[in-house]
């Protein structure tokens, strides 16, 4: 159509570009094409306006059955409880065996062993540079992004969290507060879990007080200073209940003489969390900001201490194959957009987080991205529990081989279950148990269903060949000083964390 006899439409009304001057008539038809886009894309326009401020709380350690909610008859965790009553629950929810592997897996959507992770130590925590993360997502579609607690995915600086999306990083060093290995991974030396010494944005601050009420607080005054300018990312990833079971004083009292000591540790340290989450919660009402935000609680494997006395009914604890190693909490609580104490049964995993949060984000993934995920966004489940949700595969290994034995770790301590079925690979034996008749995994049907033992080995075999090429951090030799104290000794000049005349946070 020729120039004079078009006819635009802009906001419902009709101009005619060759009444008016060329310049007019470029700037009025470049306005035309930007207000049929919007209309166009009406329903994304929405949706940018409606995203949520999100915080994903990430505990360590802490498994299925080490909540009041999941029927633990000692611990006690109100305000877990109510999130849970508050929250879609997926409770057929699994991640990794270990800690580095799940954050990995978590940030990038896939297995972590496509990102290098196989270990949680030996440079084999890294998370492949060549990984787009959750957060550089988030931050790409206009979010403020930050992190509080354990990193465990490099210690070196091109691994750090500062360079893999988050605008703001408050975190400690290696595994777990004072720990150091071989190589690249450790925390700042001497530092405990009382006042530790903690990496804020690469400067070590001093803090005051039990680390995971620190590691909350800090985030809250994060939250504090970034809501209102910007939908915000907070991951809040306490060392707690990981080991040592250094718990806040008489924290444990309300267990002791009811469960062994070391539980009641480890029960003290849980409950610390709830009180945090708690505090949490209120200050997002506080602040008009509840219906504004998702919040989601996770953990990062199963239970660490908790089996010897409650477990859920699930075999296997942190570091096992079997369910009890990977079945965890997860609670997702966005109120009046959400619906509230419902129940998910579908077959969900960390995998599915990255694509979620992008779609409520409304960030759309590149070719990059969407090829590196292989997660499902959970939206259909969190709107209707009984969406449609096509059968798949989990796929879990707990890695940990012997250096350089990684082709000959393929049947040793793994596991692929679809839902209906659990193959795992037990001591270089295979186990297959039906968790529709037994949740528990306590009787091998392998010799009586010898067809679906063979479909999972031959999809189990399909993943391990596709993940081999994968495994770049197998040969890696690290530095010969932890980064995080050699940085904490260029800085305070070879003062420890735990010593008294650490400098003072400012």
């Amino acid at each position: 159509m020729r120039p004079r006899q078009s006819r635009k439409l802009v906001d419902g009304i009709r101009f005619k570009p060759h009444l008016l001057p060329r310049t007019t008539s470029l700037l009025l038809t470049a306005a035309a094409a930007l207000s049929l886009l919007c209309l166009a894309n009406k329903a994304s326009c929405e949706q940018k306006k409606n995203v949520p401020n999100i915080v994903l709380i990430l505990t360590d350690d802490q498994g299925y059955g080490d909540l009041g909610c999941h029927g633990n008859p000692h611990l006690k965790t109100p305000h877990l409880d109510r999130l849970h009553r508050e929250s879609v629950r997926l409770t057929d929810f699994h991640v990794s065996p270990t800690c580095a592997p799940t954050r990995s897996a978590l940030l990038t959507g896939r297995h972590e062993f496509f990102n290098g992770v196989t270990h949680t130590v030996f440079e084999r925590e890294r998370m492949s540079l060549k990984a787009t993360t959750l957060s550089q997502v988030l931050k790409q579609a206009g979010y403020a992004t930050g992190i509080f607690g354990k990193w465990h995915l490099g210690d070196e600086d091109a691994y750090q969290p500062g360079v893999r999306g988050f605008d703001e990083v408050f975190i400690h060093g290696g595994g777990g507060i004072g720990q150091s290995y071989l190589g690249s991974c450790g925390d700042a030396p001497g530092n405990r879990y009382l006042n530790p010494a903690i990496r804020h944005n690469g400067t070590f601050e001093k803090t005051t007080g039990y680390c995971t009420d620190v590691f909350f607080d800090q985030a809250t005054k994060w939250i504090a200073s970034v809501k209102g300018k910007s939908p915000f990312f907070c991951l809040i990833t306490p060392n707690a209940p990981h080991d040592p079971l250094d718990c806040p004083a008489g924290s444990d009292k309300p267990y002791a003489g009811k469960v062994p000591a070391d539980v009641a540790k480890f029960y003290g340290m849980i409950a610390n969390i709830d009180d945090n989450v708690g505090r949490l919660l209120e200050k997002l009402d506080a602040w008009g900001i509840e219906k504004d935000t998702l919040v989601i609680f996770m953990t990062d494997n199963g239970t660490a201490t908790g089996a010897k006395v409650f477990n859920a009914g699930m075999r296997g604890a942190k570091g096992s194959p079997y369910r009890g190693g990977t079945r965890v909490p997860s609670f997702w609580r966005w109120p009046g957009t959400l619906p509230a104490g419902v129940d998910v049964s579908a077959l969900t995993c960390h995998w599915d987080v990255l694509p979620t949060l992008a779609a409520l984000a409304g960030a759309p993934l590149d070719l990059k991205v969407t090829n590196q995920v292989t997660g499902r966004s959970l939206l259909p489940l969190l709107r209707n529990a009984q969406a449609d949700w096509p059968r798949r595969t989990f796929v879990t290994h707990v890695g940990r081989w012997d250096e350089g034995k990684a082709a000959e770790a393929r049947y040793a301590h793994a596991s692929i279950q679809d839902g209906h079925w659990a193959l795992v690979f037990h001591q270089r034996k295979r186990e297959l148990y039906d968790l529709r008749a037994d949740p528990g995994e306590k009787t091998n049907v392998a010799a009586q269903h010898p067809d679906v033992v063979e479909q999972l080995v031959a999809a189990y075999d399909r993943w391990w060949d596709e993940v081999l090429p994968c495994l770049e951090n197998e040969n890696v030799v690290g530095p010969k000083v932890n980064p995080f104290k050699a940085a904490y000794e260029k800085q305070f000049g070879g003062r420890g964390a735990g010593t008294n005349d650490a400098p003072p946070r400012p």
